[in-house]
């Protein structure tokens, strides 16, 4: 099964933690043999489902946005970013430069392209800029692709 992830970043702690726990029983739901999970490897939902694929023992493949991805994320995070991407069995790359919402929009075209499901960290609120969560579960559900909507019950951003 390939499974792809979008979510929200900047989620306070509690709110993380209650995600990060939703998104580790769904994955530990999987076959790992068969598992290929499909992330941009931002901070936050997507970094942490791909950790948790890999602990699961699935497989990885990393879409990057934009040339300029890496330094767009907060430095605290690029560790991290670096040892997903040399972990990752395959890489995919929109060969746009600028990590701006259009490219932040089309890496997230390429996971939904890429699944067979997707995982959504997603309250349920309108997208804050172009190519938010919410672009991202529109654009899925015009592609058919099934839906996981994972969101703590009272949470708030």
């Amino acid at each position: 099964m390939r499974i792809g992830i979008t979510g929200h970043r900047g989620l306070n702690h509690e709110v993380g933690a209650a995600v990060r726990g939703l998104l580790e029983a769904a994955v530990r739901e999987q076959d790992a043999e068969d598992l290929i999970g499909v992330s941009c490897i931002a901070d936050g939902p997507d970094a942490w489902f791909a950790e948790l694929v890999l602990a699961h023992g699935g497989r990885l493949e990393v879409v990057v946005p934009a040339a300029e991805y890496r330094e767009s994320l907060p430095e605290v995070h690029r560790p991290l970013y670096d040892e997903l991407m040399s972990r990752a069995s395959e890489v995919h790359e929109t060969g746009m430069t600028a990590s701006d919402p259009a490219a932040h929009m089309a890496g997230s075209e390429i996971v939904v392209g890429l699944v067979d499901q997707l995982f959504a960290v997603w309250d349920g609120k309108p997208a804050r800029g172009y190519g938010g969560t919410a672009d991202v579960v529109a654009h899925a559900e015009r592609s058919g692709v099934a839906l996981q909507i994972m969101w703590p019950e009272g949470a708030s951003r």
